[in-house]
């Protein structure tokens, strides 16, 4: 079946992960939190859970306290009829941070969690330490036109229709969500059990609704992000790690905004970098994420 081939196995100690049901902005967000330290916040993206950091937070939970939600209307979050634009998405995650008290945290995002940490960093950059971002696009931006010629990823019209993704999938969502499961990994597939989730998560034409309701919601991101460039610059230490297939797509739309830019390319490595390649990503975050500790 695709998308279900076993990948090898990390082996590490496994920490202590609790879930709990947060209120913020709204809404109960299912999180994942283990370990003690500084905060970490992870953004997962599409077709993800909480779950794709599962080797990130046994790599991190040893010296941070990770913090790695569910977003609005994936996994066990609130299945919101609105709100899935990246601005109202960085203000679920102000509010988880301050509902678990945390001042601060370092925010690392993937995918379509990376423009609502973009603009946590923008907006907020007293909240955001440091500010990781991976294989995704900042709305409009220039610096992606390479990555654009041929247009947008074929399933972005196809999601962005209302009503017709659901229609269509229901009833045959493992089939799609393997799909992107396989691509996302070079075919290398995933665990069978974090494979597993993802496919609970996004089955049901309301599960559906919620995840396709992000890119019916890219017009208003982009709007949001031009507004944020146009009146801020990026004052928080970033790093911008590209893969298979965005690339330096995202480090070029960073450069001339940001004050602080470190840009990384994974090799041989599908979109969903932290379960393909976890080997090469937790070097980087680790020195990067450390680098205030030794300042």
């Amino acid at each position: 079946m695709p998308g279900a081939v076993p990948a090898p196995a990390i082996r590490h100690s496994t920490p202590q992960t609790s879930l709990r049901r947060v209120a913020a902005n709204g809404i109960e967000i299912n999180v994942a939190i283990a370990g003690d330290g500084p905060a970490v916040l992870l953004l997962h993206g599409f077709p993800h859970t909480w779950r794709l950091w599962t080797e990130v937070i046994t790599g991190l939970a040893g010296r941070y306290r990770v913090i790695a939600p569910d977003l609005r209307g994936l996994g066990g979050t609130t299945r919101a009829a609105d709100g899935y634009d990246a601005g109202t998405l960085a203000i679920d995650a102000e509010e988880l941070l301050d509902t678990l008290e945390e001042p601060s945290a370092a925010v690392v995002g993937i995918d379509a969690g990376a423009p609502p940490a973009f603009l946590l960093a923008m907006r907020r950059p007293a909240r955001v330490r440091r500010l990781v971002l991976m294989e995704s696009l900042l709305g409009r931006l220039p610096g992606a036109e390479d990555f654009l010629t041929d247009g947008p990823p074929w399933w972005f019209g196809f999601h962005s229709v209302p009503d017709l993704a659901e229609t269509v999938l229901t009833g045959h969502e493992a089939d799609y969500i393997d799909w992107f499961l396989t691509t996302g990994t070079h075919g290398r597939g995933l665990p069978r059990r974090i494979r597993d989730a993802f496919v609970s998560a996004y089955t049901g034409p309301d599960a559906l609704r919620c995840a396709f309701s992000y890119y019916r919601a890219l017009p208003t991101s982009a709007r949001q992000i031009q507004n944020a460039v146009d009146s801020h610059r990026l004052t928080v230490p970033t790093m911008a790690i590209g893969s298979h297939p965005v690339g330096a797509a995202l480090e070029r739309q960073l450069r001339p905004l940001t004050d602080d830019l470190t840009g990384h390319l994974i090799e041989d490595c599908g979109h969903i970098i932290p379960l393909d390649r976890p080997d090469a990503l937790l070097p980087l975050l680790t020195s990067f994420l450390g680098a205030d500790q030794h300042a």
